[in-house]
């Protein structure tokens, strides 16, 4: 070996036995943790200050590697504290699945930061949109149904539930109304009724498992003839509770036109066919609009068609207006080709007009009665008992609040009136109600899960 290979040994050997360097290992089995993940059953929340039971929002998390009982969910930011608060929010559960509800504090809008947060120091954030209306009296017994702002018509389906309809859109929607949120189901024969626009749904009954609907039968607010809104349909039950299904079971277009032709007949006595002709609005004193249907005592074919317009006289201090229909199944089923009619019935309730009619299996009748007016949120509201017989005077048993938002509209059932304690529940339409302090109208709210009708219980005696 030459003498100058003899000196670069050394350094190659003093460089091969520097060690590699190497990232430490894992302990075995030690985890790994993926970012969590945060998801809303809806991305839009409503609520009301001073509430009980408000809808409440699904939160579905999760974490790869880790269970999802580890995880925690809070709010960490708002946009409007003066609406609501971090701490005004509350999730429950432990599971994947947790409920989140919100304490309203003000009336307005608020985007509120949910955050997850999952081992490993990772976390993970979502928006809720957040609306807030205010405070009503008789908060303890109201419940809000959210997808509609406009109820008008409600039955009850049996277990609980009650089927309402919408006199803004013609889709009906399924409620438990014990409890806040959206509808269940819900179901829109427009199709195959054969309409493009609304019905106006105003009005509904049910006898066995057949539920009629009735649309306004009058002109729009603008005093336009809408052949759509003079829809009478009928829907099948089965089932019922949450499993409540319905079908189309027929409809008539033709009943409008079947009273003008008889108040015709009879001296024009109601005005029919000049409150319902081309350009006339129908809300008037003088117009042409129904909001009640209910069937006669004992009776199932004769049907009680009841008027928010006209009074008669169609003065202040009138008397309300109920027309019997003494066919009303078969116009449906396409037995009978026009309606037939009885006597006239007119009813003292005050100078207010018939704003939803129900009878009850003891044969008792309940009355929301009402003003005739469009606007007619803070008008007077009350409640009549009656027996349904022609000549037999209605007895009023409460007036309804009139300070807060929403028309007193839908009766869905009639407890019995002579119970003692006996409660009423009664639905409001707020489709005209500026609900968040913005100056919009609930029906012109983008997001179905700001809309909402009000839900009540009134002791009645």
């Amino acid at each position: 070996m030459s003498r100058s290979l003899r000196r670069l040994l050394p350094l190659a050997v003093a460089v091969a036995a520097v060690p590699a360097l190497a990232l430490p290992a894992l302990p075995a089995g030690a985890a790994t943790y993926g970012t969590p993940t945060i998801n809303f059953s809806a991305g839009y929340l409503s609520g009301a200050v001073g509430a009980t039971g408000d809808p409440t929002v699904t939160v579905t998390v999760a974490q790869s590697g880790a269970d999802a009982s580890a995880l925690t969910v809070a709010a960490s930011a708002t946009t409007r504290s003066a609406v609501a608060r971090t701490g005004d929010v509350t999730v429950t559960g432990t599971g994947g699945s947790r409920s989140l509800a919100v304490a309203a504090q003000g009336v307005g809008y608020a985007d509120l930061t949910i955050k997850v947060t999952g081992l490993g120091g990772k976390s993970a954030t979502g928006t809720l949109h957040y609306a807030s209306s205010p405070a009503v009296g008789f908060s303890a017994t109201s419940r809000y149904l959210t997808g509609s702002s406009d109820a008008s018509a409600a039955v009850d389906a049996g277990g609980g539930y009650i089927v309402v309809g919408d006199d803004e859109s013609n889709t009906l929607r399924l409620y438990d109304p014990n409890n806040s949120g959206a509808p269940v189901r819900t179901w829109d024969f427009s199709s195959a009724l054969g309409v493009s626009k609304e019905i106006d749904i105003e009005a509904a009954t049910r006898v066995g498992n057949t539920i009629y609907w009735t649309g306004s039968l009058g002109n729009n607010k603008d005093g336009v003839i809408k052949p759509d809104r003079h829809t009478v349909f009928a829907t099948t039950v089965t089932g019922s509770g949450a499993n409540t299904q319905l079908s189309l079971a027929g409809s008539y277009k033709g009943l409008r036109d079947d009273l003008i032709t008889w108040d015709n007949a009879h001296g024009k006595r109601y005005g029919f066919a000049a409150g319902a002709a081309d350009g006339q609005v129908p809300k008037q004193i003088d117009g042409f609009n129904v909001e009640g249907l209910e069937f006669a005592p004992g009776s199932t074919s004769t049907a009680y068609i009841g008027f928010r317009a006209p009074l008669t006289p169609a003065v202040t201090g009138g008397r309300a207006l109920l027309v019997p229909v003494t066919d009303f199944p078969s116009l449906l089923n396409g037995s009978a080709a026009h309606a037939t009619f009885g006597d006239p019935i007119e009813l003292d309730l005050g100078g207010l007009s018939i704003r939803d009619i129900r009878r009850n299996d003891l044969g008792q009748y309940l009355i929301s009665a009402g003003s005739w007016a469009a606007e007619d949120n803070s008008a007077p509201y009350a409640l009549y008992r009656w027996d349904g017989r022609p000549g037999s005077l209605p007895t009023k048993l409460i007036d309804l609040p009139t300070s807060d938002y929403g028309a007193w509209e839908a009766i869905p059932d009639v407890p019995d009136l002579n119970a003692p304690g006996a409660r009423a529940q009664l639905i409001t339409d707020d489709g005209s109600a500026d609900l968040y302090g913005d100056s919009t109208a609930a029906k012109d709210l983008t997001h179905p899960e700001w809309k909402k009708s009000r839900s009540t219980w009134f002791t009645l005696n």
